[in-house]
């Protein structure tokens, strides 16, 4: 309309030149008014472009060629200018800050290259090295009364079982796969409760050696057919049917999270049916449990096997560790979850480690007169 308008002026002007020479001065001044540059001349839209990152906003009841620019939503992007519609970005791709252009998310998992990933790679591996420093110690003093007290065949079963829990967190590093994440479950499960339940044998063998003092007890048939040993196997079967029957249920699958965290993809295990891994759990916690009456009953036995005030803490601390992480968790995603996982495990095969072999190897080790059937003798009798 205003193009049209300048049209008709313009012959207007024309017109009346031809007819009066005259006045030529006007028409030529009007004439160099119209020489503006084009950057000057009045635009016939009202609103400027909408560059990337924005997009046009019709507002109602008004001209086509008057709009708002909006940021494009969340998510969403425009790299074109005047768009009416942002393009959403694909799953494995997020928005940059300017919301022009779709960059690739970037994987996360607990990888061996990471700080995190290889301070837990060599805290497993030391304390994996120390625990069998503490079976070489075992082995090497295997005829002294201080290892033969409690059963040492137990013992270095415990001590077996307890380096493998240590390098159960290993499964946790690395690209997570199908069979790695089955592997973990069935790896934490069974290792632990051979650990667990050697701890509750070794808590029954000390409480029915006092029990069979007496000659002539109906218990000593258990003693001599060595039936301790047998909770071990009978425990670990019961954790190896469980364990077998979880990928028949719901097998532990990869999980991938593209939304928790801005601009990642988290990888993870994830254990799919809860409930059996609660179960799992629940398992260990009633073994623990049973271990920790067992040696509650023994509690007072003489000094001389002190191993069951080691074993009552040791049992408390594993019950203190798994409560805890129960309740962090689920209130934890991706890698942190990892590392709480792998936290419990490391306390409670810690704690395991530390009360019931730390205190024997300081008297192998550093108090030998102690590790002596006089010394011993003696401490029965006072």
């Amino acid at each position: 309309m205003a193009m049209f308008t300048l049209a008709r002026l313009l012959h207007f002007q024309k017109t009346k030149y031809e007819r009066n020479p005259i006045i030529n001065l006007n028409y030529l001044t009007f004439i160099a008014v119209l020489q503006i540059p084009a950057a000057f001349m009045p635009l016939s839209v009202c609103s400027a472009d909408c560059g990337p990152g924005f997009r046009k906003f019709l507002q109602e009841r008004i001209a086509a060629c008057c709009f708002d620019c909006i940021p494009c939503p969340q998510n969403e992007v425009s790299n074109e200018t005047n768009v009416e519609k942002c393009v959403r970005c694909p799953e494995d791709q997020y928005v940059n800050s300017e919301q022009n252009q779709c960059i690739p998310k970037s994987v996360v998992f607990l990888a061996y290259e990471d700080p995190l990933g290889k301070t837990l790679a060599s805290t497993a591996l030391c304390f994996s090295a120390f625990t069998v420093l503490v079976l070489a110690v075992f082995v090497k003093l295997n005829d002294t009364p201080l290892v033969k007290a409690n059963n040492q065949n137990l013992s270095y079963m415990l001590l077996i079982s307890l380096m493998f829990c240590f390098l159960c967190p290993l499964l946790s590093n690395g690209h997570p796969s199908s069979a790695t994440c089955i592997l973990q479950q069935i790896t934490f499960g069974v290792v632990f409760t051979v650990a667990i339940s050697t701890v509750l044998a070794k808590t029954v063998t000390v409480l029915l050696a006092f029990i069979v003092i007496a000659p002539g007890r109906r218990m000593r048939f258990f003693m001599i057919s060595r039936a301790p040993n047998y909770i071990n196997a009978i425990c670990t079967l019961i954790q190896i049917i469980l364990c077998a029957i979880w990928p028949l249920i719901s097998p532990p699958s990869i999980d991938i999270d593209a939304h928790s965290e801005y601009g990642q993809i988290i990888i993870v295990c994830n254990k799919v049916s809860v409930t059996v891994f609660y179960c799992v759990l629940g398992y260990h916690g009633s073994l623990a449990l049973g271990s920790f009456i067992v040696a509650f009953l023994a509690r007072n036995l003489p000094d001389t096997f002190n191993d069951v005030k080691l074993l009552t803490f040791s049992m408390l601390l594993f019950c203190s560790v798994w409560i805890t992480f129960l309740s962090v968790y689920h209130s934890t995603k991706g890698k942190v979850m990892v590392v709480v996982e792998v936290f419990s495990i490391f306390s409670s095969s810690a704690g395991l480690l530390g009360c019931i072999f730390i205190p024997k190897c300081y008297i192998n080790l550093f108090r030998p007169e102690r590790n002596s059937l006089q010394k011993l003798w003696e401490k029965t009798s006072s």
